[in-house]
């Protein structure tokens, strides 16, 4: 079975099975909604992972709901997905700052083919959150903005980050977006786990595009530099 193969059958078999969530926390699984994500997830995975190539893991948050949380593929949103990785999107086209400072990384690193043959984006919790306003507004909710949620998904992301190992993923390094809150949580994790033999924590693009947009020429190099020191 190829990588691709086993990232679908993963991504088809998501379910929350963590304990109950706080009140008025949804999870987002788009897999078991309606929508074409997927149609869209199978495509992707088809096209850059139909190999059985290992790769090393970049961990991210959770989804949000602009980028995976419509096209399933971590940091691509509907614009990235079509632009960048040539497969097509019908529907509400989005713009997800995240995605576009990972699709110029990628394309700084030699493009989406050179990217995904070295790499795999997920996240620690493969599935998103949000929260509902008393106005039943929905907003991204990261797993570790409470306590509780953090509490309750914590053995989901254990049992996550082990599938997502098992699809071939090298253990000798993680790469982690975000260097506050994800990277000393997954550092925690790691260490009582031991996944993986380092966590190297990269700044988070949607930090990079927030706060420091007009050096992300900087950040790109950081990220390259990063990845280059593998073999």
């Amino acid at each position: 079975m190829t990588f691709a193969e086993k990232a679908i059958r993963f991504h088809r078999q998501l379910e929350y099975t963590g304990a109950p969530l706080p009140p008025d926390i949804r999870v987002m699984n788009p897999f078991q909604t309606p929508g074409p994500a997927l149609q869209i997830m199978e495509t992707f995975y088809r096209k850059y992972f139909s190999d059985n190539r290992p790769r090393r893991i970049i961990l991210g948050i959770n989804p949000g709901r602009f980028g995976a949380g419509l096209t399933g593929i971590p940091f691509t949103d509907p614009k990235r997905l079509q632009s960048e990785c040539g497969i097509g999107y019908e529907g509400k086209i989005t713009h997800e700052p995240s995605s576009v400072f990972v699709y110029e990384v990628i394309n700084a690193y030699g493009g989406a083919e050179a990217f995904y043959r070295d790499l795999f984006i997920n996240s620690p919790c493969p599935l998103g959150f949000t929260s509902v306003d008393a106005a039943g507004r929905e907003k991204n909710y990261n797993y570790y903005d409470s306590r509780e949620l953090l509490g309750a998904t914590e053995g989901f992301i254990i049992e996550s980050i082990g599938k997502l190992i098992a699809l071939g993923i090298k253990t000798d390094v993680c790469f982690c977006f975000g260097s506050g809150k994800n990277g000393k949580f997954l550092r925690r994790l790691n260490d009582e786990q031991g996944f993986f033999k380092k966590i190297i924590p990269l700044e988070h693009p949607r930090f990079i595009m927030q706060y420091r947009y007009a050096q992300r020429q900087s950040y790109i190099d950081k990220y390259l530099a990063a990845f280059s020191t593998l073999s």
